[in-house]
């Protein structure tokens, strides 16, 4: 009996890990040939012959993006945007969610404070009313414009907020006697503590802050400060634009199409967040666990 139990169980895992397999060479597919297509030629993209290796191998996409200087000022608005924004989200999604954890003896108004936390992400006023507040704080056109409307994610307070509920009370006794200050608690205790399901929401405002781009088009006029994405959105093959490109008109034409441009477009904005994730990967999955069974 215990051997076709063994039995069993070695089946279903040889099963899973199948299926697995087939969804990850599923998911990876269509990268891969955004990545192909990306190296490929005019000629062959526009002929449907690209899979998954490139066809008439060309760096011309690339170096038709890189070209133009605004790509690296569009590159650093995002850096700084996502230096500014994610340490500000990290800061007030720490301070907002370490007193939502309290019990309710420690915080009486908890309550009310969460209730308007879990409105706030269920509903919200809409797009022309959250402009017309940007624009009436004064901050349109500059890098605080795309900072301060998203200052305090609401689903990382909520992860963070359930993180912290799952640290041992006798911790926080233990401080309270030895007269530790409630920032003391904070970021000598549960901070320290809480290291994968900060590394889970700071991933998390990377990512939303690096690939955010309407609102780059919606608040930003001075093409100097738009973000990278909301650049790569708009840009666009232009042939008669060449004075900063190594490429002739007819080297251009030749060897590039808008549908391979798209794809060095999706490669290089894919990039930064490809590198950071593997370094994160570890904290992001103990994150996600850990906050998601707390309550």
């Amino acid at each position: 009996m215990v051997v076709y139990k063994n039995w069993q169980n070695r089946v279903f895992d040889i099963v899973v890990m199948v299926l697995l397999l087939i969804m990850t060479v599923i998911c990876l597919m269509p990268l891969l040939n955004v990545l192909a297509l990306s190296f490929s030629g005019k000629q062959a993209a526009l002929a449907g012959k690209v899979g998954l290796v490139p066809v008439d191998f060309t760096l011309s996409s690339y170096e038709y993006l890189i070209s133009d200087s605004r790509f690296f000022t569009a590159f650093g608005v995002s850096l700084e945007r996502v230096l500014l924004g994610g340490g500000l989200n990290l800061i007030l999604t720490l301070l907002t969610a370490f007193p939502l954890s309290l019990e309710k003896k420690e915080f009486p108004a908890r309550d009310r404070y969460m209730w308007v936390v879990v409105f706030c992400m269920l509903f919200n006023a809409g797009l022309v009313p959250w402009y017309f507040v940007i624009n009436a704080t004064g901050i349109m056109d500059t890098i605080w414009a795309l900072v301060l409307p998203g200052a305090v994610p609401v689903f990382n307070v909520i992860l963070l907020m359930n993180f912290f509920r799952g640290i041992p009370k006798a911790l926080k006794e233990q401080a309270s006697i030895d007269g530790v200050s409630a920032l003391g608690l904070l970021f000598k205790i549960y901070v320290p503590l809480s290291l994968p399901a900060i590394a889970t929401v700071t991933l998390f405002s990377v990512v939303n802050h690096w690939n955010n781009f309407l609102d780059g088009m919606l608040l930003i006029n001075t093409p100097s400060k738009v973000p990278l994405q909301t650049y790569i959105q708009s840009l666009v093959v232009r042939i008669s634009d060449l004075s900063q490109t190594t490429m002739t008109a007819e080297q251009l034409t030749e060897k590039m199409s808008q549908r391979t441009f798209n794809a060095a477009k999706i490669v290089v904005s894919a990039v930064p967040i490809l590198l950071i994730y593997p370094f994160m990967q570890k904290y992001f999955v103990k994150g996600i666990t850990l906050g998601s069974v707390k309550e």
